[in-house]
């Protein structure tokens, strides 16, 4: 595959983060050069010495707050580190570490994470808190783009047995419009949901893979 340059990725991205029918563009033209590699994870494994610092070696998140990247999404951890080393997306403990990657780079890194087994996650499982976060999840239409075992798809990420302190703060920051995705869609969906809704989805979403 023809490598993109920098330039023409933020030209890409910008103008897709621009477009309302954002959905259908990535799985499209926008991100098409993406789609014709699958990405090398062993060549990954060795560009991750960077991420692994925060991160886990196995994608783990071993770090309060910070995502798990094991068996995430291969199309999505793509788009989320060009977002993140063009500076389309700002995260304060990311800003400059991906700016001598490649694309080469980022599509090997994100073979490598997307291929390495997730993790359980979650604390002690409570049948009642997971049957309430499981009401809320149905409600809501979680399944609906995050599939119905969470595991994503293409640039939708992977949600099961993902950090429930991770999941908590990113659902608060969607629905106080602190973060938002390439559309706003999960800022809708999040709208208005209380503190308590919020901890009961986190909850069930990280037990969800038990």
């Amino acid at each position: 595959m023809r490598e993109l340059t920098k330039a023409r990725w933020t030209h890409v991205v910008r103008r897709v983060l621009r477009t309302p029918l954002v959905g259908l563009l990535l799985s499209a033209a926008a991100f098409g050069a993406l789609a014709q590699s699958k990405g090398d994870p062993a060549r990954g494994a060795t560009k991750v010495a960077t991420c692994s610092a925060c991160h886990g070696a196995d994608g783990g998140a071993p770090l309060a707050g910070l995502p798990s990247l094991a068996g995430q999404q291969q199309e999505f951890l793509e788009l989320q580190l060009i977002l993140l080393r063009e500076g389309l997306r700002d995260v304060p403990s990311m800003t400059g570490l991906l700016k001598s990657f490649s694309d080469r780079d980022l599509i090997d890194m994100a073979a490598y994470y997307s291929a390495v087994k997730p993790l359980s996650g979650g604390s002690a499982r409570d049948a009642q808190r997971v049957a309430a976060g499981a009401s809320l999840s149905a409600a809501m239409g979680c399944g609906s783009c995050h599939m119905g075992n969470y595991s994503g798809q293409r640039q939708v990420p992977r949600i099961v047995n993902q950090r429930e302190d991770y999941l908590v703060s990113a659902l608060k920051d969607y629905r106080d419009n602190r973060r938002s995705g390439v559309d706003t869609s999960m800022n809708a969906v999040m709208y208005k949901t209380s503190d308590a809704d919020i901890a009961a989805l986190a909850y069930y979403l990280a037990q969800a893979g038990k």
